[in-house]
């Protein structure tokens, strides 16, 4: 059977920014796991412009929306920042439709509580009811206060591996499943 192609996508374009750290601790950790192809995709790499103020014909605008249909599934790198997920993220996530849908997405999420806030903005309102990706139910969730080293040095506990490969597990399971779903 051809392996699925899951995008773990970083949530962030700020200056300084820890998603590249996390994206790549998740995307070794999902390596070890050969059912599928894992790439980074950084929505800063798309130059997106915000959602309404283009002709949707951007350059970005197009390779993001490539690069979405190509994908299988997903795992969202977010972090929390004022208590919900990035503008540049929703930005990303309004500037495609269809490439999402029904398609199977995890979250990894990081802030001061775990980033669980955003992560719940992004899982309640956005992913399964305006995009209908299914989300999975196991999600990591990380301490910016216990895994990074003075707010900016990755250092995550050993006990969070566990966490990704059961989250993947299940996105790989669903990723599948609804492959055969977009065949039909």
């Amino acid at each position: 059977m051809e392996k699925l192609n899951i995008g773990i996508i970083l949530g962030s374009t700020r200056q300084g920014r820890l998603s590249p750290q996390v994206g790549k601790w998740v995307k070794e950790i999902c390596q070890q796991h050969k059912d599928a192809n894992y790439e980074i995709l950084d929505i800063a790499d798309y130059n997106l412009p915000f959602f309404g103020t283009g002709t949707e014909k951007e350059e970005g605008i197009i390779a993001w929306k490539k690069k979405l249909s190509s994908m299988d599934g997903f795992i969202f790198i977010v972090q929390e920042y004022n208590h919900s997920l990035t503008g540049a993220l929703k930005n990303a996530l309004d500037s495609a439709y269809e490439e999402w849908n029904d398609k199977a997405a995890g979250i990894v999420s990081y802030g001061s509580t775990g980033g669980a806030r955003a992560a719940e903005h992004l899982r309640g309102g956005i992913l399964g009811g305006e995009l209908s990706i299914a989300t999975v139910r196991a999600h990591p969730t990380l301490s910016i206060f216990t895994d990074f080293t003075e707010f900016k040095v990755f250092k995550p506990a050993d006990i969070h591996i566990n966490y990704v490969t059961t989250m993947l597990s299940q996105i790989l399971l669903w990723s599948k499943a609804l492959k055969a779903v977009r065949k039909s």
